[in-house]
């Protein structure tokens, strides 16, 4: 079975051939920034990332495009916007699949259950305790507002 950088380079390929220029360009992002991190990690990027660094990666070229989007709004360029948006659709594909708000909240008060009494000012306290176990499935901002909602209670 293909990891995910495998994964991706397959798709690229596939991109080529098939002459779609918007993946084929998000996708040699992607394999830039993929390459980037095997580099800053040492060995010269000889050794291949597992999955887990691969979606790292994802996830932050992700919330690039999310950020981007906003500013491309704010600024009244929708087309840009769009085209942001259509990045994420692709590299949306390269992540694992995400929690639903419902799980979140799940996971969430299970987390803040052994925790004991907390307030708003435990916000940091929480969230160190639930992104190592939604890391990857879960952005990282909705799961940010939940905490909020939870510790305003």
């Amino acid at each position: 079975m293909l990891n995910l950088n495998e994964k991706v380079s397959v798709d690229l390929k596939q991109a080529m051939i098939a002459k779609d220029e918007l993946v084929l360009s998000v996708l040699r992002m992607l394999k830039t920034a993929i390459k980037n991190k095997m580099i800053a990690l040492g060995d010269g990027g000889k050794n291949e990332l597992n999955d887990e660094q691969t979606v790292e990666i994802v996830s932050a070229e992700i919330k690039k495009r999310k950020d981007s989007a906003e500013a491309y709004l704010a600024g009244k360029r929708q087309d840009l916007a769009d085209k942001e948006n259509a990045e994420i659709v692709i590299l949306q594909k390269y992540q694992p699949e995400q929690l639903s708000e419902e799980e979140l909240r799940e996971i969430i008060a299970e987390a803040v259950r052994p925790l004991g009494q907390i307030g708003a000012g435990d916000i940091g306290r929480v969230m160190g305790a639930i992104m190592p176990k939604v890391k990857g499935k879960a952005d990282g901002g909705l799961v940010n507002k939940i905490v909020k909602e939870i510790l305003a209670q």
